[in-house]
């Protein structure tokens, strides 16, 4: 722990859960080049079973998919240990404002996402989130 108070990043586990490949790859992608740790699954059911079992630090949930639905994974996820685990969402879906407030809602969920995420922006919300300082300066342009 530096004395800032921000932690190094291969301290934190991120847990993707995506049932697209190629997304998950670049969300891994994010993720390893930011320095954290991962871990995956590709959907709600091994979601569910896993993300007990790993305590990550955080998760990035998409909404889109099978064996339960992301908003059956929020729900599930807000009881008993895995309740304090911030839950990035991200969705390829439209979605309308009043669907997007809503999940903002859940008491679990701290930044609501749509796809094609943009790396830089979800770099730098992983370590706002996880007050983790990135691993080296960008240089800049």
């Amino acid at each position: 722990m530096h004395s800032d108070g921000f932690s190094a990043p291969g301290a934190k586990t991120v847990f993707i859960v995506d049932d697209d490949d190629s997304v998950r790859d670049l969300l891994e992608f994010v993720v390893a080049k930011e320095g954290f740790k991962i871990d995956r699954a590709k959907d709600g059911e091994e979601a569910l079973r896993r993300i007990p079992e790993v305590m990550p630090d955080l998760i990035i949930l998409d909404l889109m998919l099978p064996r339960y639905g992301g908003f059956e994974i929020l729900r599930q996820l807000q009881a008993g240990d895995t309740s304090k685990i911030p839950i990035v969402v991200v969705t390829g879906r439209y979605t309308d404002r009043s669907t997007s407030e809503m999940i903002k809602q859940e008491s679990n969920v701290v930044e609501f996402m749509e796809k094609p995420v943009k790396p830089a922006i979800l770099g730098a919300l992983l370590h706002t989130v996880l007050k983790t300082q990135p691993a080296m300066p960008k240089n800049p342009g």
